[in-house]
């Protein structure tokens, strides 16, 4: 009938042993100019970002805007918005503001993944060197519009700290952008999309 201790888990000497036999956690990745710790801080962080990531994005794209008016013209879907209230309503930029974010969402999460980051981003900057008249130095536009977004949607959690480790992920996620863009435009043998009128 069972008289006998219950066992919950390995007792302490047999507990050394298990921790002996696992792998050591795996070295940080040269490529990325973040600690471990800041990684785990971005990806716990970005978590917050993740359960609004449409109206985060709707903000930053209204932000970018506001201070780039001119860029709204690349959005052939938008670009009659004018109005801070009109694009903050529109449903087409709320679509393309959910896929930016998206990518984004992506991108942090691959930070555990280094090849499938660079691969992800690549990919996304050598798309834009179809649209006409694009150029690669646009990509820093949104780092502002974007850093003000995610302060607005963490609020009090955005401390210095944060706003540190989300500056150096954006910094990084544009520049690796930025190479995908410069490689499609190498690799289709010259500059990117070049529009006549400009």
């Amino acid at each position: 009938m069972g008289g006998g201790v219950s066992r919950k888990g390995p007792l302490a000497s047999e507990r050394g042993s298990v921790l002996r036999s696992l792998p050591p956690p795996l070295p940080k990745d040269p490529r990325l100019p973040l600690t471990i710790r800041q990684k785990f801080s971005i990806v716990k962080s970005w978590k917050g970002i993740s359960r609004t990531m449409e109206p985060t994005g709707i903000y930053m794209f209204v932000k970018l805007f506001e201070d780039h008016a001119e860029l709204i013209n690349f959005f052939e879907k938008f670009r009659q918005l004018r109005s801070r209230d009109a694009q903050a309503e529109s449903l087409e930029l709320a679509e393309h503001a959910s896929i930016v974010m998206n990518s984004l969402d992506e991108g942090i999460k691959a930070l555990e993944d280094m090849d499938y980051f660079f691969s992800l981003l690549h990919q996304i900057g050598g798309a834009h060197t179809r649209v006409p008249g694009f150029k690669k130095e646009f990509f820093w536009k949104i780092k502002n519009p974007f850093l003000e977004a995610v302060k607005a949607t963490l609020g009090d959690a955005y401390t210095s700290n944060m706003d540190n480790i989300y500056r150096l992920t954006i910094d990084f996620i544009i520049s690796t952008v930025i190479e995908g863009f410069d490689r499609a435009a190498k690799a289709r043998g010259g500059p990117p999309y070049q529009d006549t009128d400009h």
